[in-house]
């Protein structure tokens, strides 16, 4: 007979655990209700295969099911509650909208209603934050396998001895996104809600499936918690090289954050959400949520062979017979995921830990080509850079005539902001000043003239650039001032072309349609500044570009 795993209650049990009273006490969980904690992982999959309708295995051994009607997050549906404890603090508006705490209870009384007509649950004891001076315990409830092993790859997994001595969490998660809100609860606009409540430590999920939601809320959690302590959180990747020298990455979708960090010759310490202590760099994450749009092991080896037994790929298409992957096929969705392990990288430094940061890269995919390959930022710059979150996007037409998008998220991560974006910006600075960090805005857009006249900046420079910077030659090289966004851009760099560096020389059209497609950007930049510069100083606020009127 096979020995049952110590870490999950057996289903047929009735016996009133420590689990089952603690969920009971806090949320009147039903103290009957099988409760699976922390399965294995080969336990989760065949409670998946079992249990959720439409959930197969590929060929390569991970675990594939769909997300349901949302395959992807939902932003205008996410509420804060407002109450005395952290109402002064919190960034209120569109990104943060306030939420009454009667209508939080409505909402978790109806996610622990629905919860207790489910044949069992799955519970996942786990930790957010690398560093255990800054670490929380988060627990996450549900009624999918799906989900528990999609927080089980996303957290940080827990030694035997941990989970004994888990206790209470810190926060808690009722995952009943099977189940939808009440459209006529005050303050909801659709069958989907997603709630925090800092007072309580709890976030409550109805009406997504999507499992997104779950690390993303987490990681709203830590941008609250950690700035309270001191500890700056941030939407970035990081490595470290050998010498023990740390990069940051900042970038929007399709900027090459992913990419560019993902460097053979340095240790991956994380690829989305970090925090900067007096100590250094933590990851939040035990896991990685990548991209699988257009996939290859040429491309992207490292997520590529990440996708095997133990990982989660949700919304693929895949072959009937064969299970085998199509990761061109996007007829469900553009946002295909897969979430698997750190350590399922093979060059994961664990734990996720690092010093101080030596580079801080700021990354740009700029569709109107005015953006230099490379410039080097004064610490103003940097806040106004990481403040304004700057990429572009290019948005076609039947006729194939496209026009180049301007795209600002504030501190590259603004849906998952608490404070005040230049809370944020300040703490950068502030350490950046203290550990003498280097800070670069990378263009990985286009060069030569906007979409449809210029091209995309080969990958290959884009690396090389990157190279240079942890090298230390562009700290060693000659620069010259880039009017108008007054950016200093260096003359030379190994393995790029010197007219490259230099989107004026490099512009193949007319010095007017140069001129005016650089002040078309500028402008940008600085009306949506506007909405910060009542809270950024006259330094970060002279950093920005210089515009005619």
């Amino acid at each position: 007979m096979s020995k049952a795993s110590p870490q999950r209650a057996n289903p047929d049990s009735e016996i009133h655990d420590e689990i089952h009273e603690a969920l009971h006490r806090v949320a009147h969980v039903d103290y009957t209700k099988p409760i699976i904690r922390n399965a294995s992982t080969a336990v989760l999959y065949e409670e998946a295969l079992a249990h959720e309708a439409g959930t197969h295995l590929t060929s390569t051994g991970a675990l594939a099911l769909n997300s349901g009607a949302k395959k992807g997050r939902s932003p205008a549906d996410k509420r804060v509650v407002d109450e005395p404890g952290s109402t002064d603090n919190v960034w209120w508006g569109p990104v943060n909208i306030k939420m009454t705490e009667t209508s939080f209870m409505v909402n978790r009384e109806r996610a622990v209603d629905y919860l207790n007509t489910r044949s069992r649950l799955y519970v996942f004891d786990g930790f957010a934050g690398w560093d255990p001076k800054y670490r929380i315990k988060v627990r996450v409830v549900c009624a999918r396998a799906y989900h528990a092993l999609f927080m089980k790859n996303m957290l940080i997994r827990p030694t035997e001895e941990e989970l004994k001595t888990f206790g209470e969490p810190d926060f808690t998660i009722f995952n009943a996104g099977e189940f939808p809100a009440n459209r006529y609860t005050t303050g909801m606009t659709s069958t989907t809600s997603v709630s925090l409540n800092f007072a309580r430590r709890e976030m409550v999920i109805l009406g997504t499936q999507y499992a997104g939601e779950m690390k993303k809320g987490i990681f709203t959690v830590m941008h609250y918690l950690m700035p309270k302590a001191g500890v700056l959180s941030l939407h970035s990747s990081a490595n470290e090289g050998p010498s023990g020298d740390v990069s940051l990455f900042f970038g929007l979708s399709g900027t090459g954050k992913t990419t560019l960090s993902a460097d053979p010759r340095r240790f991956l310490i994380g690829d989305d959400e970090h925090c900067w202590s007096n100590d250094g760099i933590f990851n939040i994450e035990g896991g990685c949520y990548a991209k699988c749009v257009d996939l290859s092991a040429e491309k992207e080896p490292e997520i590529f062979g990440a996708i095997r037994f133990g990982s989660v790929v949700e919304n693929v298409v895949y072959d009937a017979e064969t299970r085998v992957i199509d990761f061109a096929d996007i007829s469900l969705t553009e946002n295909t995921r897969v979430a698997y392990p750190i350590d399922f990288i093979p060059n994961a430094k664990l734990p996720c830990v690092g010093g101080h940061p030596k580079n801080i890269i700021l990354l740009t995919c700029d569709a109107f080509g005015v953006l230099p390959p490379v410039s080097k930022l004064t610490p103003a710059q940097v806040s106004y850079h990481f403040i304004s979150g700057y990429t572009a996007k290019v948005a076609g037409t039947e006729e194939g005539v496209t026009e180049p998008t301007a795209t600002f998220s504030t501190c590259f991560g603004a849906p998952f902001l608490v404070w005040h974006p230049t809370k944020y910006a300040s703490m950068l600075a502030e350490k950046m000043k203290e550990h003498q960090a280097s800070a670069w805005l990378i263009n990985t857009g286009w060069n030569g003239g906007a979409y449809g006249t210029g091209k995309r900046i080969s990958l290959k420079y884009s690396r090389a650039i990157i190279d240079a910077i942890h090298s230390g030659e562009l700290d060693k090289v000659e620069y010259e001032n880039y009017p108008t966004f007054n950016l200093a851009i260096p003359k030379t760099c190994s393995n790029v072309p010197s007219e490259v560096l230099n989107p004026a020389k490099s512009w193949t059209g007319t010095a007017e349609s140069y001129k005016a497609t650089t002040e078309k950007l500028a402008k940008l930049f600085v009306k949506n500044f506007a909405a910060y510069a009542d809270k950024a100083d006259h330094a970060v606020l002279q950093a920005g570009p210089n515009v005619s009127n």
